[in-house]
């Protein structure tokens, strides 16, 4: 955890070892409305376990009880006020990535995994809450082409735990979703020829979903699938408003979205080119819009002159604004070392997280 009255980090706690190098493992973090800490340790298809890890006292990243081992994957848990855990995650099922949801009072017993989409050959998706109100967005891989190949922008939200799905403007769904020609669809990219990567989601001021992705022309990298280019669509109450920002040299580049109570809309995110040109990730740049969405400005590069490329910039729930995003480096073609940083909400500093503890509290570089 990060200290706001005294600027310092602790030595971190060894949670759990995976034994693997694969990233896909990556787990999600949640409190719920007591303050205990979950850990969702996710895994890359069936071939590992998954768990979810509960803090034993709240606040407290000291010591954790294992609560549930399972095989999900992508898990993004929203605590509902009141009424418990909505866990949207990703589950492998004879070669798809299907989008399931489990539902859980306490964090400890959970319910059974329900479909929700199960299109052709699967999904990635982005979610948000806001009170009771979770909502997803999410592309889809045609059988044609692939797990390379996702393409299309879909969105649906619930409004009571997953016991009932709708569109945006209110008709209801069916789960699992399970043909490409949905109700659910936001945008046909599949007829425009480019693949669609979920980046982040919000609601706005008037709670209209926001969703942020990225259209490319192919899953290589390299310059030949130019331009990558970072979109965001906002339901106006009427329709999907569908504006583009820039653009960026590689399909993984990730940013997060952010929506401040002055209107003004940002998103922090690598679309500066990085010393391993067209590598995952870049140069962290701050954009900012003052017209939801429509046009969009760059205030402030974060990054310069890096050694390694940045990317995977995670935006923590309800953001105090000395820690307002959190992201690695590491090199895009090799094994290097990989520092972890944070920026304030003006991106006007930037701090690296000790890479080595000599004592029991450290106070991270400035380094920008």
């Amino acid at each position: 955890y990060y200290d706001h009255a005294t600027g310092m980090v602790p030595r971190p706690t060894i949670l759990l070892h995976k034994k693997t190098s694969d990233a896909h493992d990556n787990p999600t973090i949640s409190l719920d409305d007591k303050g205990y800490i979950f850990i969702f340790s996710n895994s890359h298809g069936g071939g590992r376990p998954a768990y979810i890890h509960r803090s034993k006292k709240p606040f407290s990243v000291d010591d954790f009880d294992l609560v549930l081992t399972d095989r999900f994957s992508y898990s993004e848990p929203w605590r509902i006020p009141g009424a418990g855990f909505l866990f949207l995650h990703t589950r492998y099922t004879g070669g798809q990535r299907r989008l399931y949801f489990m539902t859980s009072v306490d964090g400890i017993k959970w319910g059974e995994p329900k479909p929700l989409s199960q299109m052709e050959k699967g999904h990635y998706q982005i979610s948000a809450c806001k009170n009771s109100r979770v909502g997803t967005a999410f592309n889809f891989h045609p059988k044609k082409g692939g797990l390379d190949y996702r393409t299309n922008l879909y969105y649906m939200e619930t409004l009571d735990m997953g016991q009932s799905w709708k569109t945006v403007d209110g008709k209801p769904l069916s789960i699992p979703l399970l043909t490409s020609d949905s109700l659910s669809l936001v945008h046909n990219y599949q007829s425009e020829n480019l693949l669609v990567y979920m980046k982040d989601m919000q609601f706005d001021e008037q709670g209209n979903p926001v969703i942020l992705f990225l259209t490319s022309k192919g899953f290589e990298s390299g310059p030949q699938n130019d331009p990558r280019t970072w979109r965001v669509a906002r339901w106006n109450g009427a329709q999907w408003d569908i504006n583009a920002i820039t653009d960026s040299d590689n399909n993984y580049d990730f940013g997060s979205l952010y929506m401040e109570k002055n209107g003004v809309w940002k998103i922090i995110a690598p679309t500066n080119p990085g010393p391993q040109a067209y590598n995952t990730g870049g140069e962290i740049v701050l954009w900012e819009s003052r017209d939801m969405g429509k046009s969009w400005k760059k205030t402030r590069e974060l990054t310069q002159n890096s050694k390694y490329n940045h990317t995977y910039v995670r935006r923590p729930l309800n953001a105090h604004p000395d820690f307002y995003a959190f992201w690695a480096d590491g090199h895009g073609r090799e094994e290097s070392p990989s520092a972890l940083y944070f920026t304030d909400a003006g991106g006007n500093h930037v701090w690296r997280l000790p890479t080595r503890m000599e004592g029991e509290y450290a106070k991270p570089e400035m380094v920008k």
